[in-house]
């Protein structure tokens, strides 16, 4: 089935191309009212949208098949991210796209207040010729307090510092190491950060934290005609109380390009003379929306193929270095290996990396390894965001343990749990300058075959002409033998065939090599 992506609101025409070249249904349906999005969002399976789009838990609801909500931006306050994780629907974001034109417009605003742009040329234009009136101050010397040194922070703090600026700074998440690297300053407080600085300029994330961090209290602290400038989020600044510092003389000025509430054309800050408006203009240049359209739909693409997908926010492991990537689909097959050699799923999964792969961040290959033990004994669908809630309902407890040490191999993937009383273990690697995948382990046993769609596990007697039986059958079945390998148990015997096919093992099949003379079990499991 042809899987439909819903584009609710305008992203860069090259974004809309690179899906459809990917194979999806796209459905562009922009300005949709609320009740609107609720009937076009059914049966989508993907939801782009930008700023304006609410996608709330009733949306969330209604769009049932959904797989992820794509925002072609940085910012998420629109998004109902808890409710999304709750359903197991991946919510990514653009979140470099924009950044240096939001630090542009910050400077633009930042100039524009320190000269006074807009009114200069609002009143020439009207036939006023007042030099002095409009008469600005340098930023050489002043000091900026930036609340936020994130990605666009830190390019703001760059600028400024090109304009001979004192740079300080307030954010709690940032080391006194970083803001020495970066010539900024750190203060304890926002209230100490406006009482030293000449300009504020915001780039904080907007949380219940930051919401009206900037109000009437703070404000009270500021330095006599400080200048604010935001092109952050809306409601970090409490509008009336800035209104108020403004009109009041305690602040000198402002440069808002965000509001609490968007689209507005009202705000107390409207009226007053030394503050310059923008309407959410931080992204809105040619390239920060090509850039994000683009992002935005390689991030659906992998989340609708079900790949790892970098810039998920609601994934447990949103990051893969370059080293733990490569393992990504060994260890997915690992997990749907151990399911299938087990019989069920799993009541308790013991992982380890062993080796230099200990080394790195390994959550995101437990997530498929999650998804591939949870796949085949769960009716809806696995993902990286619900794999830890569906494996936490079903009570399975999860350990993952490391060591530097991995034997025979650079790097060691060795899956050990239970299920049904039953101990199952499994192991991989990657193999050669390819990193080609290869099964290296089976319930204790030594083997070295490569993972295929289809295999076929048999324990047998360590007697001889096993293998000619199973291959036997298999050919009367008309069934090729891709790869195969004998196991040996750490006692020497060679009493396990792991077995690549070309093609699934019919079920009766599986039953005449059971039944077969020497033959313990056999398993046909599929890894698709």
């Amino acid at each position: 089935m042809t899987k439909r992506v819903l584009i609710a609101e305008e992203i860069a025409a090259r974004g809309l191309e690179q899906l459809r070249s990917a194979g999806f249904e796209v459905d562009v349906q922009t300005g949709l009212s609320a009740e609107a999005l609720l009937t076009a969002v059914r049966g989508a399976h993907a939801l782009v949208i930008r700023s304006a789009t609410q996608v709330t838990a009733e949306v969330l609801t209604a769009g049932s098949e959904l797989v992820v909500v794509g925002r072609a931006g940085i910012g998420l306050d629109n998004v109902d991210v808890a409710e999304a994780t709750r359903r197991g629907v991946m919510v990514v974001n653009a979140p470099q796209s924009n950044v240096l034109s939001a630090a542009e417009h910050t400077m633009a605003l930042l100039l524009a207040q320190a000269r006074n742009v807009p009114q200069a040329h609002a009143d020439l234009t009207a036939g006023r010729w007042n030099r002095s009136k409009w008469e600005g101050v340098e930023l050489y010397g002043k000091a900026i307090g930036i609340v936020g040194l994130g990605r666009i922070g830190v390019l703001v703090a760059q600028r400024c510092l090109a304009f001979g600026m004192t740079l300080l700074a307030f954010d709690p998440y940032v080391s006194e190491d970083r803001a020495r690297q970066l010539g900024v300053r750190l203060v304890p407080s926002i209230e100490a950060l406006v009482a030293e600085s000449d300009f504020v300029t915001i780039h904080a994330v907007k949380t219940p934290e930051t919401v009206g961090l900037i109000n009437a209290a703070v404000l009270s602290h500021a330095k006599p005609g400080l200048r604010i400038i935001n092109v952050g989020r809306g409601g970090i600044i409490d509008e009336a109380a800035l209104a108020d510092a403004v009109r009041d003389g305690k602040v000198g000025g402002a440069g808002i390009d965000v509001f609490a509430k968007e689209p507005t054309t009202e705000s107390p800050l409207f009226a007053l003379e030394s503050v310059v408006v923008t309407p959410h203009l931080g992204a809105s240049t040619v390239e920060a929306q090509d850039k994000a359209g683009i992002t935005i739909a390689e991030q659906v693409e992998l989340a609708l193929r079900g790949d790892f997908v970098p810039f998920a926010v609601n994934v447990a492991a949103s990051e893969a270095s370059g080293t733990v990537r490569p393992f990504l689909a060994l260890a997915e097959r690992l997990g749907r290996l151990f399911t299938g050699l087990a019989g069920g799923a799993p009541e308790t999964l013991e992982i380890t990396y062993e080796g230099a792969l200990a080394d790195y961040d390994c959550r995101v290959l437990t997530l498929s390894i999650l998804r591939g033990a949870l796949a085949p004994v769960v009716e809806e669908p696995v993902t990286f965001v619900n794999a830890p809630q569906i494996a936490e309902q079903r009570g399975m407890a999860v350990r993952e343990v490391k060591s530097s040490s991995a034997r025979d191999y650079v790097n060691l993937i060795s899956v050990r749990g239970d299920a049904s009383g039953r101990p199952t273990h499994v192991a991989g690697t990657l193999y050669g300058k390819h990193d080609a995948p290869r099964i290296v382990g089976l319930d204790d046993h030594i083997v070295d075959v490569p993972p295929s769609s289809h295999m076929l596990v048999v324990r047998n007697s360590d007697v001889p002409g096993m293998i000619g039986t199973v291959g036997t059958i298999l050919g009367r079945a008309g069934v090729n033998i891709a790869d195969m390998d004998v196991g040996r148990s750490p006692q020497g015997e060679a009493a396990m065939m792991a077995i690549s096919t070309s093609e699934a093992v019919p079920q009766a099949t599986v039953d005449e090599i059971r039944a077969s003379h020497g033959v313990i079990d056999a398993k046909a499991i599929e890894l698709v």
